[in-house]
């Protein structure tokens, strides 16, 4: 029995206190060390670049799913990047939803071939076009100092005012329906033109029957007349 008890006493070694102390400072540093190294990796993950991480298809549904002003932002990260950030399936989308219930679409934004971030880029800045002052000063109903300015569109191809009208000043003016057709009778342009020089203006019809006709400096609204006897128009319908 007291055999057994020295060779316990014997195998059970006492390390000197220094050596201990050396132990705990290599287990911490080694496990600083094998911190510092999964933080390294878990930066270098970080850093790169999510086109080489997930591909051009991936990248491109995810962009999909981004505002137009953040895609816009991709396009200055790199070349790569300017790529697949300007490809018309990523942008195609978007003119449609820009274009969605909007009265009128730049004829130069749908230009056949040309990309689909330069329309968007086109359409957008139209949007942002307002009536120059110049306009604005000259209408006396938008000044609040008259009321609206009547215009009258004769079958003959003459348009007037009323007497007295200082915008009007007694010029002449004549205006022209301009149809322009493809095959199988389909029409490819219909617009009003007036003067021969300024802009086209579109006829539309208003939710309350009634008509208008304008282009990016002037509108024209038609003028009430539901109360007529016998109604308005043609009296033949026009399709």
């Amino acid at each position: 029995m007291e055999l057994r008890e020295r060779e316990e006493q014997e195998n059970d070694v006492v390390l000197p206190k220094k050596k201990k102390t050396k132990m705990k400072l290599r287990k911490k540093r080694n496990r600083e060390e094998r911190k510092e190294k999964l933080k390294e990796e878990e930066t270098e993950e970080l850093l790169q670049d999510p086109l080489e991480a997930f591909g051009r298809d991936i990248m491109l549904k995810i962009l999909q799913n981004l505002k137009a002003h953040s895609v816009a932002l991709t396009l200055l990260v790199s070349r790569a990047w300017n790529g697949v950030a300007s490809s018309d399936t990523l942008w195609t989308p978007k003119c449609e939803e820009l274009w969605l219930g909007k009265a009128h679409i730049p004829r130069s934004a749908v230009v056949q071939g040309l990309p689909k971030l330069a329309a968007y880029s086109l359409s957008v800045t139209d949007g942002k076009r307002v009536v120059p002052e110049y306009w604005l000063n000259l209408d006396p109903y938008w000044k609040g100092t008259s009321p609206l300015m009547h215009r009258y569109f004769h079958e003959d191809g003459s348009q007037t005012a009323d007497p007295g009208d200082e915008v009007w000043g007694g010029h002449e003016c004549c205006y022209s329906i301009v149809t322009s057709v493809v095959g199988e009778g389909k029409i490819r342009e219909h617009y009003v033109r007036i003067n021969r020089c300024w802009p086209h203006m579109l006829v539309s019809r208003k939710k309350d029957w009634s008509w208008e006709m304008s282009n990016i400096l002037y509108c024209y609204s038609s003028v009430p007349d539901g109360h007529r006897v016998g109604g308005t128009g043609p009296l033949l319908l026009c399709v």
